[in-house]
C-alpha cells in the first residue's frame, strides 16, 4: 500500500523458545529478517544448509568466469531457487556476489581455475556437460531431454561460451527467442535452463 512500509521476515520469538538445536538463539531474541522460507525462520544457517543437503536436486551449474561477470550472482540465487546440487565457477576465483542477494550462504560454490580442469571433476563425477548457448549447432531447449545427472554449463555475457567450454560439452541447447535481441543474459538463461529441468525431473515443490 502506498506510502506503508513493509518489514520482511518475524520479529523475536514470542513465548517459550523452542528447545531445538536448528534455532539461533540470537535470532530467537532478535527476529529473523532474512530472506527465507517460513519453514527456516528462526534457524541457525548451517541447520537450514544441512536440510537442503538432504533433498538436493542431481544436477550442477557452472558458469565461466573470465570477465567478472555480473550475472553469475544471479545464476547462485537461481541455483538455490531450484535446490542445484553445486554452482561450479571457471576461470577467475572472485565473482560479483551483490546479485545473489545472499543465497551463496545456502549454496555450494566450487571453483575450477580451467575448462579441462572442470571437465576432468565432471567425467569423475559421472555427470554430462550440457552447454546452454545461441550459436549454430545448438538443439533447442524447448524439445530437449536433459540428462538426469548433468551440469548446465554458461558462458560469459557476450560472447557465450568460449571455444574450449564449447568442445567440452557433451550436448548444447539453445533457448528459442522471439523479439529482435540477439541474446539474452546468463542469468536469464540458467533459470530458463534450470526449470527445464526441473520439469522433467523435480516433483511437486515442498509445501
Amino acid at each position: 500500500m502506498t506510502g506503508e512500509q513493509f518489514e520482511v521476515g518475524v520479529g523475536p520469538w514470542q513465548g517459550t523458545p523452542p528447545d531445538d538445536p536448528r534455532y539461533d538463539p540470537d535470532l530467537l531474541a532478535h527476529g529473523d529478517r532474512r530472506n527465507v522460507v517460513d519453514r527456516y525462520r528462526y534457524w541457525r544457517q548451517e541447520a537450514v544448509v544441512a536440510d537442503l543437503d538432504q533433498r538436493r536436486h542431481d544436477f550442477h551449474v557452472a558458469i565461466e568466469n573470465w570477465q567478472h561477470d555480473l550475472n553469475i550472482g544471479t545464476v547462485v540465487r537461481n541455483a538455490n531457487a531450484f535446490l542445484a546440487a553445486e554452482v561450479h565457477i571457471v576461470g577467475r576465483r572472485r565473482w560479483n556476489r551483490r546479485g545473489a542477494m545472499v543465497t551463496d550462504r545456502y549454496q555450494h560454490v566450487r571453483h575450477h581455475e580451467t575448462i579441462e580442469g572442470f571437465v576432468a571433476w565432471a567425467a569423475g563425477a559421472g555427470l554430462s556437460v550440457v552447454g546452454i548457448d545461441n550459436l549454430p549447432g545448438c538443439r533447442p531447449l524447448e524439445t530437449a531431454a536433459l540428462p538426469r545427472q548433468c551440469v548446465l554449463l554458461f558462458g560469459q555475457e557476450g560472447p557465450g561460451l568460449s571455444d574450449p567450454a564449447r568442445a567440452a560439452c557433451d550436448q548444447l541447447f539453445s533457448i528459442a527467442q522471439y523479439g529482435s535481441t540477439r541474446s539474452i543474459n546468463a542469468g536469464v538463461a540458467s533459470g530458463i535452463a534450470m526449470h527445464a529441468w526441473i520439469r522433467s525431473y523435480g516433483g511437486p515443490a515442498p509445501a
